[in-house]
């Protein structure tokens, strides 16, 4: 049984979750409207991946006899500098998600939960690998650099990512 106090919490991360997919559909529009297709496909598919996890906890709050609820979802941002500024900001997304995921294994531990820890290291590991997807796209980037066709080997590097990520999901 969860309780109150796990119950808001983890209501506050389906919030997390749902923004999170909002502010990869907004990345993906804007990847799109600047022509780079491999982009705009990985933000998608990250969007989709961010409002499935929204939906695990919204899930599992439920088969705990609690509430979820559906969260209002603040307006992301919409006009971004470039390619190379949006993922440092979804890398800084993502650690503000693994901290927020690690207090509420925080907080499992406390209220002696084991149901909801055991729930939560599935968030742990892919908030492991998030977190490193990003970080390899960023070191590609700086390789790249920002030079005239920067651009065009950024989203060819992406799309190569989006093939490999596309087929490890395949696997599973």
């Amino acid at each position: 049984m969860l309780s109150e106090k796990m119950e808001a919490a983890l209501n506050d991360q389906i919030a997390m979750e749902g923004y999170a997919s909002f502010f990869y559909l907004s990345i993906a529009s804007w990847c799109e409207y600047q022509g780079m297709e491999g982009a705009s496909e990985f933000f998608y598919r990250q969007a989709t991946e961010e409002h499935d996890h929204m939906m695990r906890i919204f899930r599992y709050v439920l088969e705990m006899d609690k509430k979820a609820i559906a969260p209002a979802i603040q307006q992301p941002p919409s006009d971004f500098k470039s390619i190379q500024s949006i993922f440092n900001d979804v890398y800084a997304h993502e650690q503000k998600v693994t901290t927020s995921i690690n207090q509420l294994v925080n907080l499992a531990n406390e209220e002696n939960d084991h149901s909801t820890h055991n729930f939560l290291q599935w968030y742990v590991s892919e908030q492991r690998e998030e977190e490193a997807l990003i970080r390899s796209i960023l070191d590609k980037l700086k390789l790249i650099g920002d030079g005239p066709q920067s651009l065009y080997f950024i989203d060819k590097e992406i799309t190569q990512i989006n093939s490999q990520v596309g087929n490890q999901q395949g696997e599973a």
